[in-house]
C-alpha cells in the first residue's frame, strides 16, 4: 500500500523528481567514472613495464634509477661500464638482458640507444610486444624508431630525417650525422612513445669527434670512416633483465648490488613502481575527494526537493492523518519516496557510466594509451550505490520529522 502511494507521489511529480533523479545520476556517474579512471591509471602506470625481472643501474635511488630508465625522466649519476655489463649478462641464471643509453635528445623528446632486443624482451599492459605502426625496425647505423607521440607532435613520417641534439638542454646538434625514421611504433601509452630509438652503435657514432662532453677541434670524421670503427660502446645507463627462473631474482639482485668491481643497484619494477605511485598517488585521493563531494551535494539537493514540497503536501499529509495513517506510516512514505529516487538515480549512473566507458574507451586508449576496462560490477561499485541508496534515506530523515511534527490543525488551514 504505502509503496503504491510513494510511486504515485513521485509520478504526480514527475518533473521535479525527474531532475533530482538525473542529479544523482551524473554525481554516481561521475564518482564511479573517477574510479573506474583511478583504478585504469593505477594499473596502466604499474603495466608501463611488465616482463622485466631487474632493472640495472649506478647505484643511487630506486625511485631515481626507475625514472631514468623507464620513464625518462631526470639522469643518471652514473654509468655502468660495459664490462660490468657483459659480466652481468654472463651469469647463468640471466636468461636476456637489454643495454639502454640515455643522453641525448631530439627536440623535447629523449633519444634512447639500445639494441634490437628491446622490441623483443620490452612488454607492458601485462605483456602486450611493440609494434610496428608504420615501415620497419633499424636496419642501418643511422636508422631510427620513433615513438607515436613523437611523430603526431612533430608530424613525422617513415623516410623523414631527424637531426640529435647533444645533452638534453642543448643548442649543440650532431646535424654531421643526421639519422633517416625507418620506423613508426604503435601508440602504447607508455614512455616509448616519447622516445627516439636507435641503435647502441649510433650513439657511439655521433659522438666519435666528441671528447669530455665537447666537440673535438678539427674536422669532422667522415662517415664511410665512423662506419668502419669498431662502435662497442665504454659505458651503458642502464639495463633491463630477464632472469631464467622467478626463484633466482632476489639471488640475482643481491650478486649486482654486491658487485665488486663498481657500485651498481638493481631493482625490482614492480616494487619501485609501487613506491613511486605512493608518491605521486595524492592526485587520486584528492578526485575521489572532490567526486564524492558531488555526490553530497546531489544528495542534500535531494533532501532540499522534499523540503520544497513540504508546504505543498500539508494537506495531503493533514488528510492521511485524518484517515488514520500514523506518525510513523508519514515518515516511511517520505523515507521510501526518497529511496526510490536515490535507487533510480544510482542505477542510472551506472547505466550512464557504461555508456560512457563504451564511448570513451577506444577514444582514451588510443589517445592516452589508459584502458578502461568494461566490466560487471564489482563489489566496490555495489557499495557505493547501496550507500547512496541508504544516504539518501538518510537525509530524507530530516524533511520527514518535519511532516511527522505538522498537526492536523495545521495542516487544514488554509493559507491565502
Amino acid at each position: 500500500m504505502i509503496l503504491r502511494l510513494a510511486t504515485a507521489s513521485l509520478l504526480a511529480r514527475a518533473l521535479t523528481v525527474g531532475m533530482t533523479v538525473l542529479a544523482i545520476a551524473l554525481s554516481v556517474a561521475l564518482f564511479l567514472g573517477v574510479e573506474k579512471v583511478r583504478t585504469g591509471a593505477k594499473a596502466s602506470f604499474a603495466d608501463t613495464i611488465s616482463g622485466t625481472d631487474l632493472i640495472v643501474g649506478a647505484r643511487s635511488g630506486s625511485v631515481q634509477l626507475l625514472l631514468y630508465s623507464v620513464f625518462r625522466i631526470g639522469n643518471a649519476t652514473n654509468n655502468v661500464t660495459w664490462k660490468s655489463y657483459l659480466d652481468i649478462a654472463a651469469r647463468p641464471d640471466v636468461e636476456w638482458i637489454v643495454p639502454i643509453s640515455l643522453g641525448d635528445s631530439h627536440r623535447q623528446f629523449r633519444v634512447m640507444g639500445t639494441t634490437t632486443e628491446f622490441f623483443e624482451h620490452y612488454r607492458y599492459r601485462q605483456g602486450r610486444a611493440l609494434a610496428v605502426s608504420d615501415g620497419h625496425l633499424m636496419a642501418d647505423l643511422f636508422d631510427t624508431v620513433i615513438g607515436a607521440d613523437v611523430a603526431a607532435t612533430l608530424g613525422y613520417d617513415v623516410g623523414d630525417p631527424i637531426i640529435v641534439s647533444h645533452g638534453i638542454a642543448s643548442f649543440t646538434a650532431h646535424d654531421a650525422l643526421p639519422f633517416r625514421i625507418s620506423g613508426i611504433l604503435e601508440k602504447t601509452g607508455t614512455p616509448v612513445d616519447r622516445t627516439v630509438i636507435v641503435s647502441l652503435e649510433a650513439i657511439e657514432a655521433i659522438h666519435v669527434d666528441w671528447q669530455g662532453g665537447a666537440q673535438s677541434p678539427g674536422p669532422a670524421t667522415p662517415v664511410e670512416r665512423i662506419r668502419e670503427m669498431d662502435l662497442t660502446p665504454a659505458a651503458i645507463t642502464a639495463a633491463l633483465v630477464g632472469v631464467e627462473s622467478p626463484l633466482r631474482t632476489f639471488t640475482l639482485q643481491r650478486a649486482i648490488n654486491d658487485y665488486p668491481e663498481e657500485p651498481l643497484l638493481a631493482i625490482l619494477p614492480g616494487v619501485a613502481l609501487q613506491e613511486l605511485w605512493g608518491i605521486v598517488g595524492i592526485a587520486e585521493t584528492a578526485l575521489l575527494a572532490v567526486s564524492g563531494m558531488v555526490v553530497i551535494t546531489a544528495l542534500i539537493g535531494l533532501m532540499a526537493a522534499i523540503f520544497s514540497t513540504l508546504n505543498e503536501r500539508r494537506r495531503e499529509m493533514a488528510i492521511f492523518r485524518a484517515m488514520g495513517a500514523s506518525p510513523a506510516t508519514i515518515v516511511g512514505l517520505l523515507v521510501l519516496e526518497a529511496v526510490l529516487t536515490a535507487a533510480a538515480g544510482a542505477l542510472l549512473g551506472l547505466g550512464l557510466l557504461y555508456l560512457g566507458l563504451m564511448v570513451a574507451q577506444p577514444v582514451v586508449d588510443s589517445a592516452f594509451g589508459l584502458w578502461l576496462p568494461i566490466e560487471a560490477p564489482a563489489l566496490r561499485e555495489l557499495w557505493v550505490i547501496l550507500c547512496v541508496i541508504a544516504a539518501g534515506a538518510i537525509v530524507s530523515l530530516v524533511p520527514a520529522f518535519r511532516a511527522y511534527r505538522m498537526s492536523l490543525a495545521d495542516g487544514m488551514i488554509v493559507r491565502t
